[in-house]
């Protein structure tokens, strides 16, 4: 699809309530906060900087119409997918994170596509939420994790056979999946310094995620839902030979899954593009095509593209590297920035997104 004005759309952000807007039961409980000066977000022996202020919806406005950005996707806040929370304390805690995502959409319906996310512990109770995420509250993106803890406290990959049911309800629905990575300190072994978990583990990860979703062909089993891996699926760009390898060295191990290669480039497969340096872009285009890759900012996270001196960075850098770079052309700059978002999103979803933002569809 093409459109009259080429629009800039983010397919990768994130919005934080005000401090007065969640429950006094997640302050209570210790499960997630932001203090009255709105300088950290917080959980139980845990703090994080708020390190600018478009964490928050009026100044997220305002950041994106500096940066000229026409629309974004909002997933939810990685510190709400409720693994290890209480059954109870769960449901409310999610419930809270998806109404909140639901009012910011409908409030702001030309600048905001808000996804939901749903536990994966509890089948049962995450068909309900997703039947009551897209019925009533009109959301199209289910948020998952790339790892949860079962029931019994076990950590599991997030494409595993018992979430299958799930994937036939997002199929059904034909809904956009955003597959991101969060809690690898709770379950790999190592001290938690040096940031390490945000700089090495959340790409093994998204690798993880990708192996098994690729190897299960829920891309083939699944043919309505489009999957797109945050933060490019860097390390599964880079570890495509070794899993090839790896899968026909040794076929004992892979009884009755799908060949790596099946996956490669396929239409329902999507990366954004937030890997930080043209070099893995670059990659990344070449195994999975251009097709395949959206725009992604992660902002407002400092590893996100932001406004930054120290590192020379704004909203948009890379992409504009590319372009400048011959890396890609202007038309493929536009693609990633526009047309393959809303493929991602979805043909009826988006052309309804179009009406809102007063454009039209033409055919290429």
């Amino acid at each position: 699809m093409d459109t009259h004005k080429t629009l800039r759309i983010n397919g990768h952000s994130h919005v934080l309530p005000y401090p007065e807007e969640i429950p006094q039961f997640m302050r209570d409980k210790e499960i997630f906060w932001v203090d009255k000066d709105r300088k950290y977000m917080l959980q139980k022996n845990w703090k994080r900087p708020i390190t600018d202020s478009s964490f928050f919806l009026e100044e997220k406005l305002a950041w994106m119409e500096k940066n000229r950005l026409d629309h974004a996707v909002v997933l939810n806040l990685s510190q709400l997918y409720g693994n290890g929370l209480r059954w109870e304390e769960m449901k409310l805690a999610l419930r809270f994170q998806n109404d909140f995502n639901a009012r910011v959409q409908h409030d702001h319906p030309d600048k905001f596509t808000c996804g939901f996310v749903v536990h994966s512990g509890y089948v049962n109770g995450a068909l309900w939420e997703i039947e009551r995420c897209v019925e009533q509250l009109g959301l199209r993106v289910l948020c998952l994790p790339t790892h949860y803890m079962d029931s019994i406290g076990t950590w599991r990959t997030i494409f595993d056979q018992d979430i299958e049911p799930i994937l036939e309800l997002a199929n059904h629905y034909k809904l956009a999946i955003e597959v991101h990575p969060y809690d690898g300190e709770k379950f790999i072994k190592l001290e938690n310094t040096a940031w390490r978990f945000h700089l090495v583990w959340m790409l093994a990860q998204c690798a993880d995620a990708y192996h098994f979703f690729t190897l299960n062909g829920y891309q083939l089993k699944y043919p309505d839902i489009r999957v797109c891996f945050a933060h490019g699926g860097q390390l599964a760009q880079v570890n495509l030979g070794r899993r090839i390898m790896g899968f026909d060295g040794r076929p004992d191990l892979f009884e009755g899954k799908i060949h790596p290669r099946k996956a490669v480039g396929h239409p329902n497969i999507f990366f954004d593009t937030l890997v930080h340096d043209t070099d893995s872009l670059q990659l990344m285009i070449k195994r999975q095509g251009i097709r395949q890759i959206i725009m992604g900012l992660d902002d407002p996270y400092p590893l996100g593209e932001m406004e930054s001196e120290p590192q020379s960075s704004y909203p948009g850098k890379l992409l504009d590297l590319a372009l400048e770079r011959n890396i890609i052309t202007d038309a493929e700059y536009k693609d990633i920035w526009c047309d393959n978002v809303l493929k991602w999103l979805g043909e009826d979803y988006s052309e309804k997104l179009l009406e809102r933002l007063g454009q039209r569809q033409v055919s290429k």
